[in-house]
C-alpha cells in the first residue's frame, strides 16, 4: 500500500461553533458538511473535520512555549500570510510562538480555541 496524500485529519473541541468561527475566519476553510456532532471544513485540497467533544479538557499555554516536537497540524501558506498572521493573532488575542527560521522557510506555531497545536509554514521565494 502506498498512502497518496493526507485526506483530512480531525480535531476534538468542547465548542463546535467557537470552532467553526476560528477555522473559518482566521484559516479561511469552508464548511463542507454539517453533522449534528461534527463539522467537516475543507482547505486547499485537504480536509478538517472537527468532532463535538464537550468534555474535553483544553489544552495548555504550555504547547505553545516550546513547540518543537509535539504533535500538531501543519499548513503551508505563502510567506506573506505568516507575516500577516502575526498580527491577526495579536489582535485577536491567538496564542502564539514566535516565527522559527528554518532557513528556506519560517514557521509559526498557535493554538486553537480549545488549545489544540497547530502550525502555519511559510516558504520564502528563491532569488535568482
Amino acid at each position: 500500500m502506498r498512502v497518496r496524500r493526507l485526506d483530512h485529519f480531525g480535531v476534538d473541541v468542547a465548542d463546535l461553533a467557537r470552532a467553526e468561527r476560528f477555522y473559518t475566519e482566521v484559516l479561511g476553510m469552508t464548511v463542507r458538511m454539517r453533522l449534528p456532532d461534527q463539522l467537516l471544513l475543507s482547505y486547499g485540497d485537504g480536509g478538517c473535520a472537527l468532532f463535538f467533544k464537550p468534555d474535553r479538557e483544553p489544552g495548555g499555554l504550555d504547547q505553545i512555549e516550546n513547540p518543537l516536537g509535539k504533535s500538531h497540524h501543519a499548513f503551508e501558506v505563502s510567506h506573506a500570510d505568516l507575516v500577516a498572521a502575526q498580527a491577526l493573532f495579536a489582535t485577536r488575542g491567538i496564542p502564539y510562538h514566535a516565527p522559527i527560521d528554518w532557513g528556506d522557510h519560517d514557521c509559526l506555531y498557535f493554538l486553537d480555541p480549545d488549545g489544540n497545536l497547530l502550525e502555519i509554514v511559510g516558504y520564502r521565494e528563491r532569488r535568482a
